[in-house]
Parts: structure tokens; sequence; C-alpha cells
């Protein structure tokens, strides 16, 4: 049986405040819709641990810089719907209702926003940060999900919850591949057959970053290198950033020690993918 739907604020507080009174926790799953099986993994990570399970779809315009995809970012709500399986409510609102006539708060998180995604999509998490706050406070959650596959978002979300005290548990599953080790991505729906095959190179460069480090390299410029001469050798792949960085500050360290994220961001055409690793050193 599909969820129930609703777009507006009044009937989404209700449902919610209805299952609050019979005990329930309420688990939390934001999206851009195009859901895939990494979205689907959140959601049962959701169900296990919640009572009542609210899934958002709503393609954030804030988040999309002047040349990236907005009006082309696909929206298939039926099959969407048909993949929320042990979702207890829908929440699908309009941009009208998220960002109404006069709006004109923007969350920013410093430093964390700035740098890697955010050096290469301005604004980016300024877009992002506002949207999840405004979904945090509609739906007032215990926990909410996201995947590592995005893990600057994560650290950005991670960050904001805890500088502005929000009583939301933020909850990171780990990043959902297809056979070949392609991140499931909304994205990857854009590339042609060729650049699909190629796209594995992401993962084949992570996991060779990693070995190095596990065999004992803590230079991270040589574990740039690695990864961008792998992306190099790649038909059709231009990479963007391919970084060995701290998993908390996102900064450089050298020599690398404690938990390093490994993050790539590489073009096949106009399809920009993007894919990381923690390791512990």
């Amino acid at each position: 049986m599909k969820p129930a739907i609703v777009s507006t604020e009044g009937p989404l507080r209700q449902a919610v405040s209805a299952a609050r009174r019979t005990g329930k926790q309420v688990g939390f799953v934001p999206t851009m819709g195009a859901l895939h099986a990494g979205h689907v993994s959140l959601i049962e990570a959701a169900r296990a641990a919640n009572g009542f399970v609210v899934v958002s779809i709503f393609v954030n315009p804030t988040q999309f810089g002047p040349n990236e995809d907005f009006t082309r970012y696909p929206r298939p709500l039926e099959r969407d719907l048909d993949l929320c399986v042990g979702v207890d409510l829908m929440f699908v609102p309009d941009v009208a209702t998220m960002y109404p006539l006069g709006f004109q708060t923007v969350i920013q998180v410093k430093d964390l926003s700035d740098i890697l995604e955010g050096a290469s999509r301005p604004g980016h998490f300024e877009g992002v940060a506002t949207v999840v706050l405004k979904l945090f406070n509609l739906v007032q959650p215990d926990r909410a999900y996201f995947g590592q596959k995005d893990a600057q978002q994560v650290r950005v979300i991670q960050q904001m919850v805890r500088d502005l005290n929000v009583p939301v548990e933020v909850v990171v599953c780990p990043t959902v591949r297809e056979p070949d080790g392609l991140a499931f991505s909304s994205r990857n729906r854009y590339l042609d057959s060729d650049q699909r095959r190629e796209a594995t190179a992401l993962n084949q460069a992570l996991e060779e970053a990693e070995a190095m480090i596990r065999e004992g390299e803590r230079n991270a410029a040589v574990i740039e290198r690695a990864m961008a001469e792998h992306i190099a050798a790649t038909p059709g792949a231009v990479l963007e950033y391919g970084v060995a960085v701290d998993a908390d500050s996102l900064k450089p360290v050298t020599p690398l020690k404690g938990t390093v994220l490994l993050a790539l961001a590489v073009k096949f055409g106009a399809t920009r993918l993007i894919d990381n690793r923690i390791v512990k050193c």
C-alpha cells in the first residue's frame, strides 16, 4: 500500500502529532526524489528504528547553481511512491510552500561549506542547510537519515545540528553500490552506455587509494596523485577534485592520521559524479 501524501505544513504536523500521541518515535528521510536503492536503504534503517517514518520529496532550487540541472532533474513521483515501502507519510511540498513570498533567511555553515563541493558549487550548501533545517522544523523527527555518499553534506548537517542545538539525531548510513561498484545516484541515469561503463573508475580509484593507506602510505599528495592518474587514464573522465583530507574538518592533513576522507568529483560530459571512502589510519 502506498503511503499517505501531504503537501502543506498543517496536515504534516497533525499526522506527526497523532503518531507521537501513541508513543511512536519519528524517523525522517529527506530526499529530492528520483529514488534508488540508496534511498531505500535509508528508509529501511528508519523503519527499523522508529514507529513512524516520514519521507520528503522536494527538488530544492536553492541548492542548484545557475548552470546546473534543476529544470531537468528527474521527478518520477509515482515510481518513487512504489519504492517507499514501510513509509507512513510522504511530505511533497511545492516551492511556494518551502519558500513563500518574502523569504529572506539563509543558513550558512562556514568553513565546511566553502571547500570541495562548496568551492565547485558556490551557494550549494547554504541551500542544503536552509532546506534541511526547515524540514527538521516542519517534521520534528527524532532521527534523520542520510547517506555517506554525500559525505560533505553529512558533515555540514551534523555541524548545523550541533551548532544550533537542533534536537535531531543524524544517522549516517553506508553508501549503496551497484554490482560493479558504482555508487547509486539519481544522476547516473544521465550517463550514456560508454560513460556508465567508465564511471566505475571512481570506485576503483578510491579502492586503490584506500589500499595504499592500509599498506602504510601517509603522504596525502601521493594518494591524491594516484587517484588523479587513475581518473586521467579513464576515457571521457574529467577530474574536478580528488583529495585525502581529515574526515571531520575536511581540511588537508599531512601526514595522514586519524580518520581520513577520500573524496572524488568527476565529470563525464555534462554529468557530474561524486564518491568517497572513509579510512582509518
